[in-house]
């Protein structure tokens, strides 16, 4: 509930308004709730034409830079349109002040702060939503039922771990998971400076002459081959994840200035003003729709 305090403070013989206002949750929910929204729709139509930059398809992992970048233009323009859309709900549902601001642009600011605070709400709530799927994606892994055997490599090397132990006969009973996981381990350090150890390597030409019943040689091939593609896989997951988590970055700073705006030409409209100043182009538009401009 907004509330306004007049404070009298008697300057020459004349009353001195204080302009103080609150922050109407119920708008800001709803903007944020309409950001959240509109966020849906416009990421799960994203995904369903192919953008998108993490994958645990192997083929996936082969993808193009243009296209990982595409797909974080497409994060940015769809966080543009959904924290616009959140915005200018919660600038136009706002009530309107009891009494004029004292300063001139105090209602705008005004506005702009209801959109900013829906803005902070979604990006909260999408947060929280993304850690609850998350903690639920782990707690259902089948690899969680033994830390001995967990290895971060397992999700993005899996491939390349087949091609590793792959083998024409085995018992039906040999337990791979503890032979995946070391060897998971060692070929995550192929993406380092120093890459795979001659330890490492000739270790892993033993356990795949072991577990396969391959010749020497065709262990050693086969291991190098496996190395040479895992730093390759490594690579580009990283690659995808810098896009990532820049678009992201970008995406969330850019929706707050257009959550802002949003909400100021948003309370605009409620007020049947003009847009303002800083919204110049826009605001000849809205004055006079006919008006083009003439080249």
């Amino acid at each position: 509930m907004e509330t306004l305090v007049r404070e009298e403070a008697m300057e020459g013989g004349m009353a001195a308004p204080e302009y103080r206002w609150n922050i109407q949750w119920s708008s800001v929910i709803a903007g944020a709730l309409a950001s959240g929204a509109m966020s849906f729709i416009l990421v799960s139509f994203g995904v369903a034409i192919g953008l998108g930059v993490s994958s645990a398809s192997p083929t996936w992992r082969d993808a193009s830079a243009a296209l990982a970048l595409l797909s974080g233009l497409y994060l940015i323009i769809q966080a543009i349109i959904s924290f616009g859309f959140g915005g200018y709900i919660a600038g136009r549902i706002t009530r309107p002040a009891l009494a004029p601001a004292v300063v001139e642009d105090d209602g705008e600011r005004r506005d702009g702060l209801h959109g900013l605070t829906s803005w902070a709400l979604a990006v909260l709530i999408g947060a929280a939503l993304l850690a609850i799927i998350g903690a639920a994606a782990i707690d259902r892994s089948p690899m969680r039922g033994s830390s001995a055997n967990a290895t971060s490599a397992e999700p993005l090397l899996s491939y390349e771990l087949d091609k590793l132990f792959r083998a024409p006969r085995r018992a039906p009973n040999t337990d791979m998971r503890e032979a995946r996981a070391e060897a998971g381990r060692i070929l995550m350090t192929s993406s380092s400076h120093s890459g795979v150890s001659t330890d490492d390597r000739a270790y892993l030409v033993q356990q795949v002459a072991a577990l396969t019943g391959l010749a020497a040689p065709d262990s050693e091939r086969r291991v190098d081959a496996v190395i040479a593609d895992s730093h390759t896989a490594i690579s580009r997951a990283r690659r995808n994840s810098i896009i990532v988590a820049f678009s992201v970055a970008a995406a969330a700073l850019i929706g707050a200035a257009v959550a802002w705006a949003a909400a100021v030409a948003g309370g605009r409209h409620r007020d049947g003003e003009p847009l303002p100043n800083w919204m110049a182009s826009s605001n000849r538009f809205h004055r006079n729709p006919r008006a083009m401009p003439v080249p």
